[in-house]
Parts: C-alpha cells; structure tokens; sequence
C-alpha cells in the first residue's frame, strides 16, 4: 500500500507534518453557488503551500458547453498576505486537518502561530479563508494589498464576470504576546457592475458546520469496530451531497471535478446518486435527485428516440455525442429504486410513466439474442465492445425490471407487475446464454461478444441479484488479472490493452455486490485495505473517478457509491415494496458489531445492529424486532 501520511482522530483526518516532508494533494468542497478545490501541501523548503480554485457553477462561459463553468485559480501572488517589517511571513505547516472544512496550523518565522481555515460558503457566491494569528511575542503586522481587489476578468452568458477579493485585515495592527487576531480572506464573482454585500464570516463558518453535521450526522450512521470504514463512510456522505448547485434549472447535484457543474447524467445522477439520496431524508439531497429524474422526461416520447447522454448548461442544452450509453436502462434501475427507497406513494406515481418509458424502451431494443442492444456504456467507448451489446446494459435493465415490478405492485398495477418480472425471467436467461463464460478458469462473463477478456464490470449482474456465476466471478474479480492495490483494473491487461486504468466505479459495485452474495468475509480485507488507502495515503479522503485518466478526481458520485456498499451490500437492504424492506444480517461477512442508524427508508427513520449473528431492528427510535442471524432476510414493514 502506499505510504500513510494521515491518520484518524475521531471522526476526521489529521496529518502530523513530520521533519523533511514534502506532499502535495488537492481536496474539493462545495456550496450552492460555489466549489472550491484546494491544493495544499510543503515545499521543498519546508513552507506551506496554498491555492485557492474557485468554482462559480451558474456563472456560464462561451460556448456553453460541459466545461463552461467560470472558474478563477486564485494564485498566492495575487492575494493578500501578512507582512512584518515589510516582509512576507514565512509558514510553516504543523498539522492539517480535515472534517469538512481544511484547516492548516502552522508557524511562522515572526513569533506567529497561524491557523487557516478554507471553506466554500453554504449558500452564497464565496469561497472563505479565515486565518486566525497567535503571537508568541510582540509583533506588528499588516496586509500586503488593500482590502477590496479585482483579480481578473471574464465574460459569459450572464455578462461581464469580475473576480474579486476582500479582506477584513486592519491597515496595521500590533499583537502583544499571548493576544490572538482573527481576520478573513472572501473569493467570489460579481457580475457586470454588481457589488457583493460581504457576507459574516463567522456566520459563514457556523453554517458549513452545521451543513456538515447534517450530511455526516443525519442519517446513515455507521458505528463499527473499524474506524477506517466509519469515517470514510461519514466523509463519503458529505462529498456525495455537498456538491448540489442551484441553478436555472433548479437545484443540481453534479460530480464536480473541475471539469462537471451545473450537469447531470444518466450514471453518476440518476443511477449511482439519486438512490443513495432517498435514504439521506436530506431536503435538498431529494430535490435535487428528483430534478434530475425530471429533467430527463422531456426527452421521452412515443418515438422511443434514445435519452441524451447528459443534460447540461444547468438544464437548457443537452449532449448526446455518446450515442446510447445504455441510459434507458441505467433509468430504470436508478429511478425505481430511488422510489422504493423513498417510499413517497406521491413521487411513484409522478416518475412512474417515466420508469415504464424506459422499461419499454429497452424491451424495444432487445436483441435477436435476447439481451439489451447499446451502442457502448458509461465509459463512452474508453474500452472496446462489440458496439452492439455489452453486460452492464443488460445487467442495469434486468436489476430495473425487478426493482420497477415491486414498485408496480406497490402502486396496484399488477399486470404491469407481472409483465416486468416475465420480462427479467427472459433476460436473466438471455444474459447466462449470451455473456456467460469461461475465462481463465473462471466461471464468470465475458464483457461483450468477442472480448474474452477479464472486465471490472463482471460484477454487476451480481450487484443486481443474479447468483449463477457468484463464486467464480468473485473469485475472478479477486485474481491478479483485475485487482491491483488501486481497486479493479477497467479491463485485465493482455497483447491488446496494455491499459492499467483504473474506474473505482466499478471498484466500488465490486465490493458491494461480494456481500449481497454472502461473500463478505472475501472482501473484508480487500475493502478495509481500500478505505486506508483512499482515507489515509497520498489522494484523500475519497473514493475516485479514473486513474491515470482524470488523475483521480474526487467525483461526487462515487462517493455516494461508497455509503451504498454500507446501506446495500454490508446491510443488504433491499426495498421489496413502497411500504417494507428486507435486509440480511449475515451479509457482514465477519465485521462483527456494526450498527447504521437513521436510515431513512419507507418513510420512517430505522436503525439496524448486528452483533455477532444477533440482531435488532429500531423504527423511529423503538425497538421493533430482533433475532439471530439464520441465512435468511428479514422483512421490515
């Protein structure tokens, strides 16, 4: 594994600064008009380094594309800094920590112990840095620029974009020792001849933590004898919702990323988010995923055309160059799960119609064999398929079909019921006739007809309940041909892909679809080793998109798939109708003493502890059921 440079202290990550060190790394934040990324890290000389990259999501730029978010990289040379006896202070890193919020103790040359504090604003157009200063002896200081700047200037869709800076430093100021100064850096974007009222900064401060503390706190608590998994789990929680941005379109959660704002896909929103969202109870984290479900039905009429790749330009254009990715399918499942999770009779019925679209969509593109027709899938041609038809696609249609005959049912439809399951028989048989396969001994898939290579995506129709191939699948994924101490490799290396690319997407579903096998006690390890890694080592504290593609960029959707392998794989939580779920306490696979309290499901609050085969059921705080562990699901209504 690599080296370990942060460590846990109770629920956030710490870095002690050791003598010699040198790292870098960047780490990303969020707020309804604003995402701030962070690159921090020591010099060579042994002094702190900081760049601010600030994000304005609902601020487009020319064209207005994908990428077209403003965005200003605020350089250290052009914002304020502390001066004594007309010098900058030198800093130098002690400690970093992160809860949410990045702060960095350091001192300085001057007699000076500082601390700085970088956050994006809750729900306003700033990125804030508040510094607090400590004198250790008496020292007279003052700021290098005066306190209203303009930093740049750009143009887009709404006008003339004007970066500013503001600082609350006094023209001069003497601390004697012991006395402490706070002060605070603002970063934002005005727009033509608009002029931001600066806003409180500890008021600021105060809303981030309790923003914080209800994404980590408010639901989906896990308490185990693993504080690796606990606290990736509670920070996985905060990435995944954070990174919502209010815009035209309504409120959008985006991967952010440098590169996604004010957009939404069929995988990342509606597939790996939305469902993830509908066990938080968190207000906006549900308006937001019902805004992206809504956002695609538009796009679905009687011609049964494809949905567009993404939805972008916060909801007024569209990009399709993808051709069908599988987005119907990716629908279906994601959307009939998010109700079932969210158990609202209200919200079935409205996203029903488009749920059924897409059931029929796919059943229209059903192939001579059988199995889901797509031009590629999410990776958008990145790995080669046959172009025609590939197991992801008809993995994701078959885990709908399942997931929207329930909801069906719920909603008293029962031939449409019935035709869906009929429907998921016929494709369960289709997907072991058409992608079933032996490869290195393994009895697993085969990625597309033709490919007889080892693919990451092997695992989903595990991760959609289908147990034919489970052992050797497992034991594939497992195998030197596709796991390497970054997670699974995208495609296993051979005379035709020399790739070593890594998606921890498909990582992710990996590890969750070994425990709704039974099989945890093989991905125990595996996933402790991966959470220390991500948490701990050189890229923290979260899952990532693509390696060496994307350099590891802290996406927010798969972080909402690292709390799904919890609630879904380590719980089993399954909904089986609007009103009930089933979970199975022998998925654990060995973690022993594992509580996740304030699941919001079916619309009440649950908690759920396994303890050694032992279980108990908690709805609203009550004490509901319990039992021992006997390899069956329980049912809770």
């Amino acid at each position: 594994m690599s080296e370990k440079i942060w460590d846990i202290e109770n629920d956030h990550i710490a870095w002690s600064v050791k003598d010699g060190q040198c790292h870098f790394d960047d780490i990303e934040m969020s707020g309804l008009y604003t995402d701030l990324i962070v690159k921090y890290g020591i010099c060579e000389d042994g002094t702190l380094f900081l760049s601010r990259h600030c994000f304005f999501p609902t601020l487009r730029t020319i064209p207005n594309n994908t990428h077209a978010t403003y965005n200003v990289l605020f350089e250290e040379s052009g914002l304020p800094c502390i001066l004594t006896d007309g010098e900058k202070i030198k800093e130098r890193p002690i400690k970093f920590t992160f809860d949410g919020i990045l702060a960095v103790d350091c001192s300085a040359d001057c007699g000076l112990l500082t601390k700085h504090q970088l956050f994006p604003s809750t729900d306003l157009g700033f990125c804030l840095e508040i510094v607090t200063l400590r004198a250790q002896k008496d020292v007279t200081l003052e700021p290098s620029s005066p306190r209203d700047t303009v930093y740049s200037y750009g143009r887009g869709t709404k006008g003339v974009y004007v970066a500013k800076v503001h600082h609350s430093f006094p023209d001069k100021i003497t601390l004697k020792e012991g006395e402490s100064f706070q002060y605070a850096i603002w970063l934002y974007c005005d727009v033509g001849l608009c002029d931001s009222v600066i806003p409180d900064f500890a008021a600021e401060l105060e809303k981030r933590r309790e923003r914080i503390a209800s994404l980590c706190d408010g639901a989906l608590v896990l308490k185990s004898s693993h504080p690796e998994l606990d606290v990736l789990t509670r920070l996985s929680k905060l990435r995944a919702a954070e990174s919502i941005f209010d815009t035209l379109g309504g409120k959008f959660h985006s991967p952010g990323g440098y590169s996604y704002y004010a957009a939404i896909w069929c995988n990342d929103q509606i597939e790996y988010s939305g469902p993830h969202f509908a066990m938080t109870g968190d207000e906006t984290a549900i308006e937001a995923a019902l805004n992206a479900y809504r956002a695609y039905m538009p796009f679905m009429a009687s011609n049964y055309y494809r949905l567009p790749s993404s939805i972008i330009a916060e909801g007024y254009d569209i990009w399709e160059g993808a051709g069908d990715r599988g987005d119907g399918a990716m629908y279906l499942y994601g959307a009939s799960l998010f109700c079932l999770l969210l158990g609202d009779e209200k919200v079935a019925r409205e996203l029903y119609p488009a749920i059924q679209w897409c059931a029929e969509y796919c059943e229209k593109n059903k192939t001579e064999d059988g199995v889901i027709y797509s031009h590629c899938d999410e990776l958008e041609g990145r790995f080669p398929t046959d172009n025609r038809a590939n197991l992801s696609t008809s993995s994701l249609c078959y885990g709908g079909l399942r997931l929207a005959s329930r909801l069906a049912l719920s909603l008293g439809d029962e031939d449409t019921a019935k035709l869906y399951t009929s429907r998921a028989d016929e494709l369960e048989e289709a997907i072991e006739a058409y992608f079933g396969a032996c490869l290195h001994g393994f009895e697993t898939y085969r990625y597309s007809k033709g490919f007889d290579t080892l693919r990451a995506w092997i695992c989903l129709p595990l991760c959609m309940g289908i147990k034919t191939r489970a052992e050797g699948t497992l034991n594939a994924m497992l195998s030197p041909y596709l796991w390497t101490e970054e997670g699974m490799l995208t495609c296993e290396k051979s005379e035709e892909n020399t790739s070593d690319t890594i998606w921890d997407r498909s990582t992710l579903y990996g590890m969750k679809c070994a425990y709704i096998m039974g099989k945890g006690d093989k991905m125990n390890d595996p996933l402790l080793r991966y959470c220390k890694k991500r948490l701990l080592c050189d890229r923290v504290p979260y899952a990532v998109e693509a390696y060496p593609e994307g350099g590891k960029r802290h996406l927010s959707g798969e972080s909402a798939l690292f709390v799904r392998i919890v609630s879904e794989g380590i719980f089993g939580i399954v909904p089986e109708s609007l009103t009930s779920f089933s979970f199975d306490p022998g998925n654990c696979g060995g973690l022993s003493d594992v509580t996740l309290s304030k699941i919001h499901i079916c619309g009440a609050v649950f908690d759920i502890s396994v303890n050694n085969g032992s279980w108990q059921v908690y709805k609203n705080g009550e004490l509901i059921n319990s039992g021992i562990a006997d390899g069956r699901r329980v049912i809770v209504e």
